[in-house]
């Protein structure tokens, strides 16, 4: 990646992070936290990496992104949206009755989710079965899972580890958005997952670490992902709940809270989109 090229996808993170705020604190709900830890990961595979027709959302031979951890729609509907897949305008409506974009994301009302996720656990296994009717169909597509730290505590990701692994997906790349903080606390406060990569490595997954919140990093390690073969990766990116909002940092209360006018204020200060 082109430091020019870098540029622009940071000062689009950036955009993202001030929409963010602008849109929980009008509707007064969802998840900042997550949303921004993830931020750099969900654009740069939108605009930089996936093979996707925002005109075409269902053809064959797309890659698949699931936003396993599903509390951070947010940040997914922001590049959606960008991308062409909706209207602007429909953010707005986020997390409203009868809205198109549901606090967690919905396959069958939100155009480019390819899978609903609320129920914690069950992206990774969803993702290996898209990827092994990808192979049956002889398609060369790949499919990306992003799970949280609090979620991989659920035996369900790791039967599906487990799966990955016997039928060598190598078309399955899954991140781990490491921000080492839950719902409840932080992670090594309610369920510490002790050495991850081992853990992932044990299980029969090529394991690459990454900085989360540089674009470069992490397109390769993607880059390093798809060069494995016969067996599934897992980017473990390194990430900060709350990134870029000093004050919502590594701090679990803002997992999903409302944003006052104080706090809003204070955050589009820090952002530089004060208004």
């Amino acid at each position: 990646m082109t430091n020019e090229r870098k540029a622009e996808l940071d000062a689009l993170c950036l955009q993202f992070r001030n929409d963010l705020i602008d849109l929980l604190h009008k509707i007064q709900t969802g998840h900042p936290g997550g949303s921004l830890s993830s931020c750099e990961i969900i654009t740069t595979l939108y605009h930089e990496i996936m093979n996707i027709d925002p005109k075409n959302p269902k053809k064959e031979d797309r890659d698949h992104f699931i936003l396993s951890k599903g509390h951070a729609a947010p940040m997914l509907y922001l590049n959606l949206a960008d991308c062409g897949y909706f209207p602007k305008e429909e953010l707005a409506t986020l997390r409203q009755i009868n809205s198109n974009l549901q606090g967690h994301p919905c396959v069958h009302k939100t155009p480019g989710v390819e899978l609903s996720t609320g129920p914690l656990g069950l992206g990774l296994g969803a993702g290996i079965g898209m990827a092994l009717a990808d192979r049956r169909k002889g398609l060369d597509s790949y499919t990306y899972v992003l799970m949280g730290d609090g979620e991989i505590e659920e035996g369900a990701v790791w039967e599906a580890a487990m799966a990955g692994s016997k039928f060598k997906t190598d078309h399955v790349i899954a991140i781990l958005d490491n921000n080492g903080v839950q719902l409840d606390g932080t992670v090594e406060e309610i369920m510490p997952l002790g050495d991850i990569a081992a853990k992932w490595s044990s299980f029969g997954w090529n394991v690459i670490k990454c900085d989360g919140h540089n674009v470069s990093e992490f397109a390769d390690a993607v880059e390093k992902a798809k060069a494995c073969k016969g067996q599934p990766s897992i980017i473990i990116a390194k990430t900060v709940k709350g990134k870029g909002i000093d004050f919502m940092e590594g701090k679990n209360i803002w997992h999903g809270k409302a944003i006052n006018d104080e706090e809003y204020k204070e955050a589009k200060a820090i952002l530089g989109g004060a208004k």
